[in-house]
């Protein structure tokens, strides 16, 4: 529940916000929301905007989302092995020391997150700290700071904010040719206001099912540079022996855009925002 209220209370506050902000500045540089500029402008603006909007609370909503715990203080002995690895491997990698945090849940899981390589998150599982051996997890915590150093984040805001700006602005045009169509019939009218927002609402999921195929395979390439970018920091031999465990481990649990930076997704390929585990593995024994 709190899950989703974080989810619709952010799109409303994106709608309210970029709202107001086209209704402002659109008028400014005389451009009209009805024609196809300014139909394009809009759907820029939405597209980008929301997507940037997600990043910047990213971090906070994946900490409320999983219930995370932020490391402030260790007040244990793993708690301090935790944070002196995540400390240890960002030196290595060259980043900013990102906030360390562990989430409740028995999956063997891990996720990176945030608005920058200054302002990022590494968050593990108490799955993952109970069921992993410490070279295991030293691996994973590499794989979560690979996407931090190869700044994932930001490079998937910006996918996720072109493919927005392409589903939203297609299928109103292609809405508004259909109208055209249908106004050549005998009344001369196209579509009405209810049925034409219908139209749009059906062509954004069947061109977001397109857009989301795109944006995993964006996903799954990002993966294998963080699992390449553990193995280097940590070993291949660590970052395979992992993915073995993982094998042997439930389905996670993370969910939207969280899924993305975790350590373990979907086993399905075309729409999976991670390759197979077999992929990966053979991948590293290439190397």
């Amino acid at each position: 529940m709190l899950r989703t209220l974080l989810f619709v209370g952010t799109n409303i506050a994106i709608v309210v916000v970029l709202g107001a902000f086209l209704n402002i500045v659109l008028p400014m540089f005389g451009v009209s929301l009805g024609d196809t500029s300014g139909l394009l402008i809009l759907c820029l603006v939405f597209g980008f905007g929301g997507s940037f909007i997600s990043l910047m609370l990213s971090k906070w909503m994946a900490v409320k989302a999983t219930g995370a715990k932020v490391i402030s203080q260790p007040n244990s002995q793993m708690e301090r092995w935790l944070v002196q690895t995540v400390e240890r491997l960002s030196k290595q990698s060259n980043i900013p020391m990102p906030e360390v945090a562990i989430f409740p849940s028995n999956s063997i899981n891990a996720f990176a997150t945030g608005a920058s390589k200054n302002k990022s998150l590494v968050a593990v599982s108490t799955g993952l700290l109970q069921q992993m051996s410490q070279d295991e997890q030293e691996a994973v915590i590499a794989h979560e700071i690979g996407h931090i150093a190869n700044g994932d984040m930001v490079t998937m805001a910006l996918i996720q904010g072109v493919l927005n700006t392409f589903v939203m602005f297609f299928a109103r045009i292609i809405a508004g040719a259909i109208s055209s169509f249908v106004a050549r019939g005998e009344d001369g009218r196209g579509l009405g206001f209810i049925a034409h927002i219908a139209v749009v609402f059906i062509l954004e999921m069947i061109l977001g099912v397109l857009a989301s195929i795109i944006q995993m395979w964006f996903s799954r390439q990002r993966e294998f540079r963080a699992d390449a970018a553990s193995a280097k920091l940590v070993g291949a031999p660590k970052m395979i022996a992992a993915l073995e465990r993982l094998k042997q481990s439930a389905e996670p649990e993370l969910d939207g855009q969280l899924v993305a930076f975790g350590i373990h997704g979907k086993r399905s390929e075309v729409f999976a925002s991670h390759p197979s585990l077999e992929r990966r593995i053979a991948a590293l024994q290439s190397r």
